[in-house]
């Protein structure tokens, strides 16, 4: 399963990336950790990692100010409206998770776990490849 994983990785690097990518050094030690956490099957450690990454990049990459909320750093990038919007479903996402409202409203989460973890899933790797697609957005050939 982990092997999948990884070449599921691979497989989302030669689609997404045509050309060459450069990011700042902070930026490829999280995006390693967000891979590594997918690949171990870690769906909320990626969710969480990859959103840390996507942030990181775009800081760097676009920022205006270092006081910049994520939100508005999305939206002052220089990216396309489609990946904006899942760059945006994303935080939303991430948001529900770390900034849980009543820590002990845990009824449904203890009686089907499973449901999270099929969300979760999905989400972590969607997770993975919009972080590929933001890190991979300004591409030279």
């Amino acid at each position: 399963m982990e092997e999948d994983r990884w070449q599921f990785l691979n497989d989302l690097d030669d689609e997404i990336l045509k050309g060459g990518a450069t990011f700042s050094e902070w930026c490829t030690f999280i995006v390693r950790d967000a891979d590594i956490a997918f690949a171990a099957g870690a769906h909320l450690a990626t969710i969480i990692t990859a959103v840390a990454g996507i942030e990181t990049y775009l800081r760097a990459e676009y920022a205006a100010s270092p006081k910049g909320t994520l939100y508005q750093l999305i939206e002052g990038a220089p990216l396309q409206a489609s990946l904006k919007n899942d760059l945006q479903i994303l935080r939303r996402y991430r948001n529900k998770w770390v900034h849980i409202s009543d820590p002990l409203d845990d009824q449904e989460l203890l009686s089907r776990p499973e449901n999270y973890e099929c969300e979760l899933e999905r989400m972590a790797i969607f997770a993975v490849r919009v972080l590929r697609q933001t890190i991979y957005s300004n591409q030279w050939v």
